[in-house]
């Protein structure tokens, strides 16, 4: 049976006091989850974070590593650097960070080779803009991202992954794709991996949705039976509204 799970992404908010305080509020609040719980956070926070949380049933991930292993990158923080905080994953090809700093498939196949060889479970994300999604391309455009950054890995590597799949139009707009189009397109991901490696790796991998989900639709979103959680954004840095997502799953 794959994994459910339910993954908060902090981005850049929350400075490192409100985000011990946000963490504190979680571990007390998420004691039994029904399903996988991770939490996103910012580089600055990660090994605080991960200590506070060690003994709960939340896990940490980065929301990004470098592209290189070590060296004369100032600014960078490698996977290594990620892992040594106690973070189990990291969150890799965000829409974000594809298009505000120009990730290409090369450099994130890079950053998942990376994160694998530190024992870090990449969740990895792919999706369509809006011009994308009304010209008809969409299935393209998140085939294309897969075989660009991580149909290179073996079986083996590759069942360690979690796939998000962030429509980008859907991200921090309100809108939010339908259930029918998140099914599609969760299926038709699916089909690609069955594809490539498998039916029994593409039954096992765990695809997320993330776009806009909150409380309200979440309960919707996750009875499809090829979404198996959600990679949430805004809704995850308020508990309640985390907890209330982690009890639709």
């Amino acid at each position: 049976m794959r994994k459910k799970m339910v993954a908060g992404n902090w981005k850049m908010n929350k400075n490192l006091q409100e985000g011990m305080a946000l963490a504190t509020e979680l571990k007390n609040t998420i004691i039994n989850p029904t399903c996988d719980v991770v939490i996103g956070t910012p580089f600055i926070h990660l090994a605080s974070v991960a200590e506070l949380l060690k003994d709960s049933p939340i896990q940490v991930a980065a929301e990004n590593c470098a592209d290189k292993e070590k060296g004369a990158y100032t600014g960078e923080v490698s996977a290594e650097m990620v892992a040594s905080t106690g973070a189990t994953y990291c969150i890799l090809g965000h829409s974000e960070r594809r298009a505000y700093y120009h990730e290409t498939y090369e450099i994130l196949k890079e950053k998942v080779l990376l994160a694998l060889a530190n024992n870090l479970a990449p969740i990895f994300c792919i999706g369509e803009v809006k011009e994308e999604r009304e010209s008809g391309v969409q299935n393209d455009v998140v085939k294309a991202q897969l075989e660009g950054s991580v149909f290179n890995l073996s079986k083996e590597d590759f069942g360690k992954i979690v796939l998000a799949y962030e429509p980008v139009w859907a991200i921090g707009t309100g809108l939010t794709a339908t259930p029918q189009q998140a099914q599609e397109m969760h299926a038709y991901i699916r089909s690609l991996i069955a594809a490539k490696y498998g039916e029994e790796v593409a039954d096992n991998t765990t695809i997320l949705y993330g776009g806009s989900c909150n409380a309200k639709n979440a309960a919707e979103l996750f009875a499809n039976p090829d979404v198996d959680g959600g990679l949430i954004g805004g809704a995850s840095l308020k508990a309640e509204d985390f907890a209330a997502i982690i009890a639709a799953r």
